[in-house]
């Protein structure tokens, strides 16, 4: 059984986003998608942000703040566990350095969330479009520097495929969420504004999957509970066994009896195989 542990933050963050996403786009089409106050006189198809300068607009602060504060949590149980050796340690310093400036970009992300759902679109149009701004760079910036830190730890901690994972899917979240962010502006340049409403969407609810990607950095901590995160692995035992051994048994002794020496030797130093969920 799993337990309830730190991966419950980023369910709780895409659980309160995806609720209210849903609550907003189902409400309008419900009231028969009507033309608000703030949209466009050709636009039909309203923005988040039309919908929740609203009568909807507590629920759209309150799903932002919930989501944020939750995904501010996850950033910061994922940086205490590998602290303490409950996750893939950060081994360089750049690592840290990685660490620290995804964390200070996500703080910009959230932000940028929590200020353009209170200065909504109808009444502070400039301010809005400025949070909304930092609110995406943020937590796309946020994303690269996590998919660099993944990208190092993976290469010391190769067999760990979590890692392999959750950098995947961190990069394919930036891909798509970059490529969607420039068509939107740039339908909005243009004053395609049912087309970037259609898109500002597509972002929203993509930005629940980057949200979950955090379950399945937090997931293996609840296997080393009480534990510590393994940094000599099996291989490297076994590395460091022959290097010992090759040591005291130059190449240029050939004998029977070296090498049964050398095996006795090998069978004495042999360390014992770590359990299967020690190492995260």
């Amino acid at each position: 059984m799993w337990g309830v542990s730190y991966w419950v933050f980023p369910i709780i963050s895409a659980l309160c986003w995806l609720g209210m996403l849903l609550g907003l786009l189902i409400s309008w089409n419900v009231d028969g998608r009507p033309h608000l106050a703030s949209m466009d006189a050709t636009q039909h198809i309203a923005y988040i942000s039309d919908v929740g300068a609203g009568h909807l607009k507590p629920l759209f602060i309150a799903g932002s703040c919930v989501t944020t504060v939750f995904l501010d949590l996850s950033f910061l149980s994922e940086r205490l566990l590998r602290h303490n050796g409950r996750l893939a340690r950060n081994t360089t310093m750049i690592e840290k350095v990685l660490s620290g400036l995804s964390m200070v970009f996500a703080l910009i992300g959230t932000a940028g969330l929590i200020l353009l759902s209170i200065f909504d679109t109808l009444r502070h149009h400039m301010l809005h479009d400025i949070f909304l701004l930092l609110f995406i760079v943020g937590y796309v910036v946020s994303a690269i520097f996590i998919c660099w830190e993944y990208q190092r730890l993976g290469i010391h901690f190769r067999e760990h495929a979590v890692l392999r994972n959750s950098f995947w899917i961190k990069l394919v979240f930036i891909l798509i969420e970059v490529v969607l962010a420039i068509a939107f502006a740039t339908c909005n340049f243009k004053s395609l504004f049912n087309a970037a409403a259609v898109l500002e969407w597509a972002i929203a609810f993509i930005f629940t999957f980057y949200v979950l990607s955090f379950f399945v950095d937090l997931i293996p901590a609840v296997h080393t509970k009480g534990h510590r995160f393994s940094n000599e692995t099996e291989m490297q035992y076994e590395a460091n066994d022959h290097t010992s051994a090759v040591r005291q048994y130059p190449a240029g002794r050939n004998t029977v009896d070296s090498q049964r020496t050398l095996t006795n030797t090998e069978v004495m130093v042999e360390r014992p195989k770590p359990a299967m969920g020690s190492n995260f």
